[in-house]
C-alpha cells in the first residue's frame, strides 16, 4: 500500500489558498479513482482506492500545514508502510506558478509542513511532489502571500497544475521515480 498525502490547510478560510495545492491534488486524484475523502482517522480525511494497480491510502492531513506530520506518521504506522511508499504533494515557492518537482528523498527545502513530515517519519526517504506557487511579489509578507486565495488567471492555472500532478503521481506509481522526473521536472511553458 501506499500513502499519498496532499498538504494543506482545514477550514473555509484557507480554501483555494496557495498553500492548500497538496489538498487540491488528492481531490483530483480521489476523483480519477472513484473515491470520497469521507473518512475521518489519522487526524486526516481519508479516501481509499486502487491507482495504477497499487492499493493507495489519500490523504489530507487535519493537523494544520505546521504538523502534517503527526496526521502521517499515526497512517503509516498502523499500515506497516515505510517511508519509501509514501508519496507527499506540497506547494512551493521557489517554483514558478504550476511547475513540477519530483524528488525521491531530500530535505523540507524550507517548507514547515515538509519539517514536520520529516521530524515525525525520522526519515527524508519519502517522495515528494512539489508544485509551484511562484514567488512572493516585492514588499509582501510570506505567509500572506501562501494564505492568499487565487484568483482569476492563477485560479485556472492552478487548476491545470493540479491534474499534471496527479499525473505525475500516477507515473511515479507506474513507471517509477525516474521516469517521472524526466517528464516532469521541466521548467513551466510561458
Amino acid at each position: 500500500m501506499y500513502i499519498i498525502a496532499g498538504l494543506g490547510n482545514p477550514g473555509a478560510e484557507y480554501e483555494n489558498t496557495r498553500h492548500n495545492v497538496g489538498f487540491h491534488v488528492i481531490d483530483c486524484l480521489a476523483e480519477r479513482i472513484g473515491t470520497e475523502l469521507t473518512e475521518r482517522k489519522f487526524t486526516a480525511l481519508c479516501g481509499r482506492g486502487l491507482l495504477c494497480g497499487e492499493k493507495v491510502l489519500l490523504l489530507k492531513p487535519q493537523t494544520y500545514m505546521n504538523n502534517s506530520g503527526q496526521s502521517l506518521r499515526a497512517a503509516a504506522d498502523f499500515y506497516k508502510v515505510p517511508p519509501e511508499e509514501i508519496i507527499v504533494i506540497s506547494d512551493d515557492i521557489d517554483l514558478a506558478q504550476g511547475q513540477l518537482r519530483i524528488r525521491l528523498k531530500g530535505s523540507a527545502g524550507g517548507h514547515n509542513g515538509l519539517k514536520s513530515i520529516i521530524s515525525h517519519l525520522n526519515s527524508q526517504e519519502f517522495m515528494r511532489v512539489r508544485v509551484g506557487i511562484g514567488g512572493k511579489p516585492e514588499g509582501w509578507d510570506l505567509a500572506d502571500y501562501v494564505l492568499g486565495k487565487l484568483k482569476g488567471n492563477d485560479a485556472e492555472a492552478m487548476e491545470q497544475a493540479y491534474r499534471t500532478a496527479a499525473e505525475a503521481v500516477e507515473v511515479l506509481l507506474s513507471d517509477g521515480g525516474e521516469r517521472a522526473m524526466n517528464l516532469y521536472n521541466r521548467k513551466a511553458l510561458s
